[in-house]
């Protein structure tokens, strides 16, 4: 598949999510952190968000709570290049009403390839690194291509006589 680059500005837009028995800890490191936090747009689902603003008193960009779509939200933003960082501490021990949501947003993370932080040593080491002060140059698969790709075949499929397995 053909790649293209994906800019990352010096101000990051970083997603802050956390399950319930994690927001204590995203808490912790995010207020060990305020002061390189403050350099970048922060986004957070609705419960983390909301507890976030009270204890950093930062403006963050609240989207709606986890169960109720909010990491369908910051998918969303990740796939239209909205996000370019995120940190989701999730609790790997407990069975989340959301879970094909949880899936699918550390599956997009990978899709569009944004770094992903998904507990305090991750977080950590990723948040210390001098590319997080820095323009970076993120390589993504094209879709766009990958799609028009797709379209093409399935035209010639169907120019064919032949009934198009995407059609179905």
């Amino acid at each position: 598949m053909q790649t293209k680059i994906l800019p990352i500005g010096r101000k990051k837009h970083v997603a802050l999510v956390a399950h319930d028995s994690k927001k204590d800890d995203l808490l912790a490191w995010a207020k060990f952190n305020r002061e390189s936090l403050v350099k970048h747009h922060l986004w957070a689902t609705g419960t983390t968000g909301w507890l976030l603003e009270q204890e950093l008193g930062l403006a963050i960009h609240r989207m709606q709570s986890g169960p109720l779509g909010g990491d369908l939200q910051i998918g969303a933003k990740i796939a239209s290049g909205e996000i370019d960082f995120l940190v989701f501490f999730w609790d790997p021990l407990a069975a989340q009403p959301h879970d094909p949501d949880v899936r699918a947003l550390l599956r997009l993370a990978v899709l569009w390839n944004i770094p992903a932080a998904t507990n305090r040593a991750s977080a950590d080491f990723m948040f210390s690194s001098e590319l997080m002060n820095t323009e970076y140059k993120r390589v993504v698969p094209d879709y766009d291509a990958y799609q028009r790709e797709r379209e093409l075949r399935m035209e010639k499929e169907i120019e064919a006589g032949g009934t198009s397995e995407w059609a179905q």
